[in-house]
């Protein structure tokens, strides 16, 4: 792939030991896993540990590589290319850690670095069963007990709910105030009352581990408590604003794969004496896809670029996401197209391809809900 897009040699690098790791350790493993509804492949993940992935986004300081939001993206999307449902699960404990390395202070900071660094994954807990896109409906509670508080709830559709040691979970300390009474606390998985409910069967994503949890009676120190009282809301909704855009590169890889796979097949699959790459209303969707492509890079790229300026724009993110998932749900769909009944059969890649993709749309904020956000971004005040 030409570099169209102004990487450095390292980045280049970095993209190319990426690719090659995914394809060699998870490619076929994909493959299986998602024929047989298996589970996350732990030992796959483990590699991954030991390659240095999984702590390239922790500071120097907190023992880890020290990368930038860009570096890292570039990584996870060419485990995407390969299988988003891998990579979505294996960087949860990034997205677990981001209220900490936001608001959080060192003591937390260390505590939960050591469980990554340590080859563990963390999770981000703040949806519920009425409180998805509504988190102002949070019905977790954390009661102050003396030096502790005590959690009571449950979370749901928790990304490696079922694999996380360490969970950034958000409650309310007082269910009259609203948004202003939502806390994000630190809580590891094996405290007492801390379970696992059921694993998610999902239409696609299948080696992303979904899963619930619940909180009973689970009583945890003060200090767990993640920046102030009441600032929960306000942890979880900047986290997103930061990372709905650069976690685009799920649907970027996604899209990446289907426009790939659909190229190729159109360059072997002979009609009419000819490769159907030669006839104009192939060569119209392909191109189509292409675009598609293109526009979305540029933009996940620029979003990467301004976070690692410190600028967490949430209508930016809100467009990203929203543009680049249905985007990938249409490149995906025209690459089934594309292969025809080959494309249907589950010989080919691009059905699989096809599900994993919707799933974009909705997690992190369904695309209706970013519209929303831009919407009112909108409005003057």
């Amino acid at each position: 792939m030409k570099n169209e897009f102004g990487l450095t040699e390292e980045q280049l690098d970095l993209k190319a030991f990426a690719k090659e790791f995914a394809e060699n350790e998870l490619l076929e493993r994909s493959k299986d896993i998602d024929h047989n509804h298996g589970e996350f492949p732990m030992d796959v993940f483990k590699k991954f540990c030991d390659a240095g992935f999984n702590s390239m986004f922790l500071p120097e300081s907190l023992g880890g590589q020290g990368l930038s939001t860009m570096d890292v993206m570039l990584v996870n999307e060419e485990f995407a290319t390969v299988d988003a449902g891998f990579i979505c699960s294996a960087t949860t404990g990034e997205f677990g850690m981001e209220p900490i390395l936001l608001f959080g202070n060192d003591m937390q900071k260390q505590l939960y670095a050591d469980f990554i660094l340590s080859g563990k994954l963390g999770a981000f807990c703040l949806t519920e069963a009425n409180a998805g896109s509504d988190a102002s409906a949070t019905r977790t509670t954390a009661v102050r007990d003396g030096n502790d508080y005590i959690i009571n709830g449950s979370k749901c559709f928790i990304t490696s709910g079922g694999l996380a040691d360490v969970f950034t979970v958000f409650a309310t300390v007082d269910k009259s105030l609203g948004t202003k009474g939502i806390s994000c606390f630190i809580i590891e998985k094996d405290r007492p009352g801390v379970s696992v409910g059921k694993a998610e069967d999902k239409m696609g994503m299948v080696l992303s581990n979904t899963a619930e949890l619940v909180f009973q009676d689970v009583r945890i120190p003060a200090d767990h408590l993640v920046g102030e009282e009441g600032q929960g809301f306000k942890i979880a909704m900047t986290c997103l604003d930061r990372s709905r855009g650069v976690n685009s590169y799920g649907a970027m890889g996604i899209m990446q794969r289907a426009f790939d796979e659909a190229v190729k097949y159109a360059n072997q699959r002979v009609t009419f004496g000819k490769p159907i790459i030669k006839h104009q209303a192939v060569q119209f969707l392909l191109a189509d896809m292409q675009i598609a492509v293109t526009t979305s890079r540029n933009l996940l790229y620029h979003c990467a670029r301004m976070c690692d300026k410190g600028i967490y724009d949430a209508r930016l993110g809100a467009i990203t996401k929203t543009f680049i998932s249905d985007n990938a749900m249409k490149v995906t769909e025209d690459a089934v197209q594309v292969l025809g009944g080959y494309g249907y059969s589950r010989e080919y890649p691009v059905e699989k391809l096809m599900r994993d993709a919707k799933l974009q749309q909705i997690f992190e904020g369904t695309n209706q809900i970013q519209r929303m956000v831009i919407g009112r971004s909108l409005i003057q005040k």
